[in-house]
């Protein structure tokens, strides 16, 4: 592969940045400060809802170098230096109502974000608590999701026992054709967005703000819903863990995975 002028780095957060416990280790700390040093823009491209993401944009100095949050897979963009809404697309409030009725056929569990953290009507279920560990944000329990849903989101997430994935997916997609799209984030996470949410169009965007293209760009990912970005980029990296289809979208993959410092090695090879 040529050298490529990487000016912008898109870093999925969880099974790519962070390791299973969560955490950026020390040495990837330091590849990304050497890389921000360098001039590059390094874009935290998440599921996660923004306030999930901030936390760990602070801790990696992204609000003093003027780094952004690309938070639920591509449905906002926020200039972490000055708090600024650069990419927005909200899901239509009367999707709400519909995809609450859609899980509760399917006995699977939906939730959406507040301000302050997660919102169901089943909180104690365990796979909607991995979203509350995954994103360190508080559950909030409501008696009836579709009718205290009444300020815009950005998506809603159906989480459900990966035995399940599939065949909810597909229902789901039957259901919601041509209105909004449907997509797996992790074994027990789909997501519902906006049609045409994804994180390579937002990048796209972002990129074209600041005079850039594609090949200015490496993105890094493991999961399904990475795959966007990491064909769009100039550069695109999947970890050693990452699904099957991710690797085979992927310029290259890492030979360490996410809790031996892939993405370091992917910034050492690709940036330096």
């Amino acid at each position: 592969m040529e050298k490529k002028d990487i000016r912008v780095l898109a870093l999925d957060l969880d099974g790519t940045l962070t390791n299973d416990q969560k955490v950026v280790t020390p040495a990837t700390r330091a590849a990304l400060d050497a890389a921000a040093a360098k001039g590059v823009t390094i874009v935290l491209a998440s599921g996660r809802p923004t306030a999930g993401i901030m936390p760990l944009a602070k801790e990696l100095g992204l609000d003093k170098k003027g780094g952004c949050i690309l938070s639920y897979n591509g449905g906002a963009i926020i200039d972490c230096a000055t708090g600024e809404t650069l990419y927005r697309k909200q899901l239509d409030a009367k999707y709400v109502p519909r995809l609450c009725a859609f899980a509760r056929e399917q006995g699977v569990v939906i939730i959406t974000y507040n301000k302050q953290g997660v919102v169901t009507e089943s909180p104690e279920d365990e796979w909607a608590l991995k979203e509350c560990f995954t994103c360190k944000l508080p559950m909030q329990k409501v008696e009836d999701l579709a009718a205290y849903v009444d300020y815009p989101v950005c998506k809603m997430l159906i989480t459900l026992d990966p035995a399940r994935r599939g065949e909810v997916l597909e229902a789901g997609r039957k259901r919601f054709a041509g209105e909004i799209d449907l997509y797996p984030s992790s074994p027990f996470f789909i997501e519902a967005v906006p049609l045409g949410v994804a994180k390579d169009v937002s990048l796209g965007s972002l990129l074209e703000s600041r005079g850039l293209t594609r090949d200015n760009l490496m993105a890094c990912g493991d999961g399904l819903n990475d795959c966007s970005m990491i064909r769009f980029a100039g550069v695109g990296v999947a970890m050693q863990n990452a699904e099957p289809p991710v690797k085979e979208a992927a310029d290259y993959v890492t030979v360490a995975d996410n809790n031996h410092d892939g993405v370091a090695e992917a910034i050492e090879k690709f940036i330096f």
